[in-house]
């Protein structure tokens, strides 16, 4: 188990951390969502060994693991880092990159390399230089030289920001079933919802240095705390009381809203296509609401809108 208890850090500029406490189990799979500058990078850097902590401590398995100023060179023997900076030698080949901490003695060396080198689709580009590689393929060879020591930890900092649109999904579904099979514990700080949504056990929200929300990710979704919470995952409606017969503020989002018969009537003012379905911007009262429907509407009509049944 990973467990950080009372963390507090600062930069010259302000406090970066806040009273930090957090307890994953080996094995899980949990998302680091918040704003930018709201803490997620510092607090991987800090879990990694590369910053130190003003008090509190973080301890892996019953043993603390003692933060920057205790080690010559930084970082957990059980953990591997992938920060948004790749860590790669860029005039070797992408076979020696993956393989540059395994013993030349291992027996099965070069099975490992390329059977990692397939999990992140990098394959044939193993006897290519470093140098010769996309911003995308540099991330994919970093994530694969992070595996290759068989870490209990893996930390990993917007890990598919620089890959193409049509290789993320292949990558992300093929990356955490390795995870799950060998039981990995990976913290992702993300701020794309497809990282998050159908791939870990857990989500925690940050804002301003201090954790939020630590639950289960498919009650942080379905069930936020607030609209911050919310509008990490999706676009986010705010529902004033009486609007719905609802005796409280309801946060929604737009695939809970819809065209009905019985409801409160709006003004349409935008349709924006998604590709499976429409994005529609509407006002009432002077609020701005959106819904997604299969169709498009004009600018200027009138429709009425409620929420979907459960």
């Amino acid at each position: 188990m990973l467990q950080l208890n009372n963390i507090q850090f600062s930069y010259p500029q302000g406090k970066a951390l806040i009273d930090i406490h957090l307890k994953i189990k080996q094995g899980s799979h949990v998302a680091l969502i918040g704003e930018s500058g709201c803490g997620k990078s510092t607090l991987l850097n800090l879990i990694y060994g590369l910053l130190q902590e003003e008090s509190g401590d973080i301890t892996f398995d019953g043993n603390v693991l003692d933060g920057a100023d205790f080690h010559l060179v930084p970082g957990h023997s059980m953990m591997k880092y992938v920060p948004q900076e790749f860590d790669l030698m860029p005039f070797t080949t992408v076979f020696e990159n993956v393989g540059e901490h395994l013993s030349i003695q291992i027996d099965d060396r070069a099975s490992r390399i390329i059977e990692l080198l397939h999990i992140v689709d990098m394959s044939d580009f193993k006897d290519r230089k470093v140098k010769t590689l996309s911003g995308g393929q540099k991330q994919r060879v970093a994530i694969a030289k992070a595996l290759a020591q068989q870490p209990k930890v893996l930390l990993l900092d917007e890990p598919f920001s620089n890959i193409d649109n049509f290789r993320k999904n292949d990558l992300r579904r093929s990356l955490f079933t390795y995870l799950k099979k060998e039981n990995i514990t990976c913290l992702i700080a993300t701020h794309d919802k497809d990282d998050v949504l159908p791939f870990t056990h857990e989500t925690i929200i940050m804002r301003y240095g201090r954790i939020t929300d630590h639950r289960n990710t498919i009650d942080c979704y379905q069930k936020p705390l607030n609209k911050y919470g919310a509008s990490l995952f999706n676009e986010v409606n705010v529902i004033p009381v009486g609007w719905f017969n609802n005796a409280k503020e309801i946060i929604c989002y737009p695939e809970q809203l819809a065209v009905n018969e019985i409801g409160i009537e709006v003004i349409v003012k935008h349709s924006y296509f998604k590709g499976a379905d429409y994005l529609i911007q509407v006002t009432c009262q002077d609020k701005t609401l959106l819904f997604n429907s299969p169709k498009k509407f004009k600018p200027g009509q009138k429709v009425k809108l409620a929420l979907k049944s459960n």
